[in-house]
């Protein structure tokens, strides 16, 4: 998905069996909002080497197309609703993936850098828990099909309303109401 609304962020979802390149997204997104935006947070994932001390010797990653984006979609939907976001990527890579390969990329231009960084983050907890995205870790022992977990599962419900706002420091209150802030409490 990729477009631009006037009063909306840009956004843009990608899964794709492709590497991405990092440097290259930073540049698109400069050129694309020519200073428009005063801080820019991003996260890479990688697959890790060691599982619960075992090694891991790849990361099979499989979507079912169009339900996939979908899902991305709405997370993304759902941060823009807490934060005025300017520009949205995220990238997710699917198919055989080896120890150290890229994973995921999510990259959040906002006004300011609190609501960057809270809603990158928001967006990388949905992305754990509620992607369309089955992941198998392979090491020595065989495969298993990962789920999402408990820890995953709770750092979710943090962003939930009324759960405790780590994201809301007290001299971020002020900020300007087109800064939406922290998530909405009850």
């Amino acid at each position: 998905m990729s477009e631009q609304t006037p009063g909306l962020p840009h956004v843009e979802i990608r899964v794709s069996l492709d590497d991405f390149d990092v440097g290259a997204e930073w540049r698109s997104l400069r050129q694309r909002c020519a200073g428009g935006f005063g801080a820019a947070a991003t996260f890479i994932g990688l697959v890790r080497d060691r599982d619960h001390g075992e090694t891991v010797t790849g990361l099979h990653l499989e979507h079912y197309p169009g339900m996939t984006e979908q899902s991305i979609e709405k997370i993304v939907s759902d941060a823009s609703v807490r934060w005025a976001l300017q520009d949205v990527l995220v990238v997710h890579r699917v198919g055989d993936l080896s120890p150290g390969d890229q994973i995921v990329f999510v990259q959040v231009a906002c006004g300011h850098r609190t609501a960057a960084f809270a809603a990158a983050e928001f967006i990388m907890d949905y992305l754990k828990t509620d992607a369309v995205i089955w992941k198998r870790e392979d090491k020595a022992t065989g495969g298993q099909w990962l789920q999402a977990s408990e820890l995953d599962e709770k750092r979710k419900a943090q962003w939930r309303p009324g759960a405790q706002d780590k994201h809301a420091p007290a001299e971020d209150k002020g900020a300007p109401a087109e800064d939406k802030g922290a998530p909405a409490q009850d």
